[in-house]
């Protein structure tokens, strides 16, 4: 058997597959162990199976590994990884550390990683593609790049330190927010928070929501008042007010008073509600435009990249003033019904007001009935004098109806299978 080179930032995200060709999941890290006088040992890879979860799958249960892929045997533990004493987790903890050459010429830093596989079948860490120091003084400018193997460099760090958070970051720039909060949580907590530290802040806000609350608690309170409150001016103002009612009351409101005061008065506003009612779920920021605005108006602000896919599908048509609380609720022109219609077309005629809106107290078990009965993604919020307040979307009701534990995959039942970790 030949030696094989796999360049592990180019391995991470890659699909992982059974022999039969079923997909079951995808590389998230590779896992080593130090050894004395010789290169690492590759033990296993960090997998995301379904769920989000993070397993373990022993490196001898690795087959082959192609261009963008990975075919392990099948036989895999879906007990949650948990990194191990004496474990170092190559993209988590290995790229982005400083190292010196043995011969003297100076410092880098490990970019990549490659790990080989040997003739006899084992996989050990084989050549680092390191980055010199920059030689020029224009912010621009990148050092230069070189190879080496490991018996040639000494780390500065000690073995188990962490790399520069800076490197870590950039490592997870493609991950979608759910994959990037899965992803943090599964870092040592020190890792995590100096992690969280590097992110910003509109980064680390859209990852906090796709966390449990006690998780988005302890990372705030971390991260000192001032830091805190500008994750949360980022956040979206339900998910804001969901870990602030978590904090005491006089921590809540310093935090509240740190945050912009646009963004503090929506978070003030939905406080108010029970965290189980229309109110407290609801997001106080929809489309609201008035019967005369026209089809172009209504799609050109249903395309800001920023809103939410569920808010997207209609607008709420309502008396002035437009920003909740609002005059009172006409009704709903839906996404699809404005297509139909030129741009110049004014949005009255299309108006449904077929669709009854829900009042701030009514129970999340009221909004998802009514979601499914109409067919609906959102439902507009009102008070008792008809005013729009906000709207909730199906994504809000499946966050307050799925067990607390979703988040992280562990309400899955899956029996654990044969070649898990000994």
């Amino acid at each position: 058997m030949s030696t094989q080179r796999v360049f592990v930032a180019r391995l991470a995200g890659c699909a992982v597959f059974d022999p039969a060709g079923d997909r079951l999941g995808k590389v998230r890290d590779v896992v080593v162990i130090y050894r004395p006088n010789d290169s690492p040992r590759v033990v296993g890879l960090v997998v995301e199976i379904p769920g989000r979860r993070h397993v373990f799958v022993s490196i001898g249960r690795v087959t082959s590994v192609d261009t963008g892929q990975v075919i392990t045997t099948g036989l895999i533990n879906v007990r949650r990884f948990q990194q191990r004493g004496g474990e170092v987790r190559v993209i988590a903890e290995l790229i982005g550390r400083k190292v010196t050459f043995a011969d003297g010429s100076g410092q880098a830093v490990i970019e990549d990683v490659a790990i080989e596989r040997n003739r006899l079948g084992e996989w050990d860490v084989g050549q680092l593609f390191l980055r010199k120091p920059k030689t020029s003084a224009s912010p621009f400018a990148k050092g230069p790049t070189t190879f080496a193997y490991w018996s040639d460099v000494h780390e500065r760090q000690s073995p188990g330190e962490a790399q520069s958070a800076e490197h870590l970051v950039a490592s997870y720039s493609d991950l979608k927010a759910a994959d990037l909060a899965n992803t943090l949580l599964d870092l040592p907590p020190e890792r995590l928070l100096e992690v969280a530290e590097e992110l910003s802040d509109d980064r680390l806000a859209d990852a906090l929501e796709e966390m449990p609350e006690e998780e988005q608690v302890h990372i705030l309170e971390a991260l000192g008042e001032e830091r805190a409150a500008d994750i949360l001016d980022a956040m979206e103002p339900d998910d804001a007010a969901d870990v602030l009612a978590q904090l005491p009351e006089d921590q809540r409101e310093e935090l509240l008073d740190l945050m912009e005061p646009d963004e503090a008065d929506d978070v003030r506003a939905l406080l108010k509600y029970g965290p189980d009612t229309a109110g407290g779920l609801m997001t106080p920021e929809p489309i609201v435009l008035s019967a005369e605005n026209t089809v172009a108006e209504a799609l050109a602000l249903i395309r800001r990249h920023e809103l939410h896919p569920a808010l997207a599908a209609a607008v709420f048509v309502t008396l002035p003033p437009f920003e909740t609380p609002t005059g009172r609720l006409l009704g709903i022109v839906h996404f699809q019904r404005m297509l139909r219609y030129p741009p110049h077309e004014r949005l009255g005629p299309m108006i449904d007001d077929s669709i009854e809106p829900v009042p701030a107290t009514a129970s999340a078990q009221e909004v998802a009935r009514l979601l499914a009965s109409y067919n609906l993604v959102s439902l507009p919020v009102v008070d008792p004098a008809h005013r729009l307040v906000g709207a909730v979307s199906i994504d809000d009701v499946l966050d307050y109806l799925l067990p607390d534990d979703w988040r992280t995959g562990d309400a899955e039942t899956h029996a654990p299978l044969a070649g898990g970790r000994p």
